[in-house]
């Protein structure tokens, strides 16, 4: 019998990804050859269509609908499809009061006549009753970064590049970090970090979303649906930080900001940059040609950046940002493993399932405990450290097991450049920031599992280039950390080189470096006007 929160769970869960999908069928069953490149149907032909430009004026009844569905006649899928879409159109009617405000001054302060909130100068506030005409001459510029907790790497991106920040340039900048969808929009949209979990744990219906919403024309449709719904609530949740920087480390977070940003003339005012966390394979939403800078990790991500029709002067090319700890010279590494309770001599393999301690890690371990034990010898030839994460019933099932062969077990780790220091090679599944910070750290990789869609590409990145292995066998696994381990075997060192030559240890202080010359060169800050 089904737990009814489970169910409960997986209906919010997939609540977002469903509604958004049926809107996007519909705009996609017959797509206006007169549409513009927005994705803006010109035509009513069974496609859902939006009012590419709004007023706003002082009185409700004059109000347009932002968008609306209609259904010709002669469309052999119309009698199914009539019902949804009297629906969808009496829905939009309904909530047409809630108009996207022509300037970010819609909350929480006192209006004029036309609704529009003001200030004692004539300039416009935002949400917390600040001028939106821009940061003071004197004081600290804004940074903006946005993300969601759809996977560790996008935090981690985030606030490697908030500490880049703070280390290049202190107290003249002020860098904040926002979920823009979990934060600031209502249900069902705030639900995407639950809905990714769901669909990945769900490998077959991650897949038919990853490249389902892959061609330009669905997932544009898609972000033209959402605006409608969001745009306002965008709106306020931008400007509640008033940023000279926006910085996208997510996918999602590039089309519906930019479209706002667009609409109220900020696209030159305000500085916005992609920065891409996918190592190699990614989706087509990373990319959008209205970025001022996209900043790709590897140049296969800059092929696809070009063939997504952004210019040359618009990318540049230097790694994947990772935490600053990981630029400071290592300390040796027999110190490191005698704080870490590890072994000094024996060669030493990092295990490791993310933040969440998930994958096959027990059968792992388990698999390392035997292969690197010598039975002849009666010792053992190998170490083994784990990182269990956030995991603690794994990580006491391992702390109590009887062990022929060293083995630390560690929860959730914070200094992960130091366990990293202290071993020779490392097993994980192919995350982009975990590859990179290896690489750093001139550290074997064997890659155990990787995510279908974004990580696929990692797997061929790491191998190819003679960085490591591919095994999602626990037997296997152990057998080729066992000959690495051999005396007489070069491969560690070899594989440490190649690791290092693709590093890219300075990559987010030159993303940092190259923002605040971004920032330099607009030569006046924004002013807004309360007149449309």
């Amino acid at each position: 019998m089904q737990n009814p929160s489970t169910a409960t769970t997986h209906e919010s869960a997939s609540s977002a990804f469903g509604f958004l999908t049926r809107l996007t069928g519909l705009a996609s069953l017959n797509r206006s050859p007169s549409s513009n490149p927005d994705g803006f149907a010109l035509s009513t032909s069974n496609a859902l269509f939006f009012n590419g430009t709004r007023t706003l004026t002082p009185r409700r009844a004059t109000r347009k609908a932002l968008a609306s569905l209609s259904l010709n006649a002669k469309s052999s899928a119309g009698s199914s499809l009539r019902r949804f879409i009297s629906e969808f159109n009496s829905f939009i009617r309904f909530h047409c009061d809630k108009v996207v405000p022509e300037s970010f001054a819609s909350v929480g302060v006192s209006r004029d006549e036309s609704g529009v909130g003001v200030n004692e100068t004539d300039g416009v506030l935002g949400e917390e009753g600040l001028p939106l005409s821009g940061v003071e001459a004197d004081g600290p510029k804004k940074v903006l970064i946005l993300m969601s907790d759809t996977g560790g790497g996008h935090r981690a991106s985030a606030e490697a590049i908030k500490a880049a920040f703070n280390h290049e340039f202190g107290d003249e900048y002020q860098v904040f970090i926002t979920d823009l969808w979990t934060d600031h929009t209502p249900w069902p949209f705030n639900q995407l970090p639950r809905s990714y979990n769901f669909l990945v744990k769900h490998g077959t219906l991650w897949k038919m979303t990853y490249y389902g919403t892959a061609p330009r024309v669905i997932h544009q449709s898609n972000f033209a649906a959402t605006s409608t719904f969001i745009a306002r609530e965008i709106a306020q949740g931008l400007m509640k930080y008033q940023p000279d920087i926006i910085i996208s480390v997510h996918p999602l977070m590039q089309h519906v900001p930019l479209r706002v940003l667009r609409s109220k003339g900020l696209l030159d005012k305000i500085v916005f940059t992609t920065v891409i966390t996918d190592l190699s394979t990614c989706h087509p939403t990373w990319f959008h040609k209205l970025v001022t800078r996209c900043y790709c990790p590897s140049t296969e991500v800059v092929k696809r950046a070009q063939k997504a029709g952004l210019k040359t002067s618009q990318i540049k090319v230097y790694g994947l940002p990772v935490r600053p700890s990981f630029v400071k010279p290592v300390r040796p590494k027999v110190d490191l493993r005698r704080e870490l309770g590890m072994d000094d001599n024996l060669p030493a393999v990092l295990l490791m399932g993310g933040g969440e301690g998930m994958g096959p890690i027990e059968a792992t371990a388990r698999a390392l405990g035997d292969a690197l034990y010598d039975e002849s010898l009666g010792e053992a030839v190998g170490q083994v450290l784990i990182i269990c994460g956030r995991n603690k019933k794994l990580q006491t099932r391992l702390s109590s097991l009887d062990w022929k062969i060293p083995v630390q077990v560690k929860g959730f780790i914070t200094k992960m450049e130091e366990c990293m220091g202290a071993c020779d090679c490392i097993i994980t599944k192919a995350g982009p920031g975990t590859i990179a910070e290896a690489m750093i750290r001139g550290l074997p990789i064997i890659l155990n599992g990787y995510i279908a869609g974004q990580e696929a590409g990692n797997v061929p990145y790491v191998v190819e280039n003679g960085c490591g292995e591919f095994s999602k066998s626990p037997i296997e696994i152990s057998k080729i950390v066992a000959e690495w381990f051999e005396p007489r075997s070069r491969q560690l060192e070899i594989m440490s080189q190649n690791a290092l030559r693709l590093a890219r240890p300075e990559a987010v202080f030159k993303i940092v470096q190259d923002m605040h010359e971004l920032v330099r060169q607009r030569n006046r800050l924004p002013q807004l006007s309360c007149t449309a």
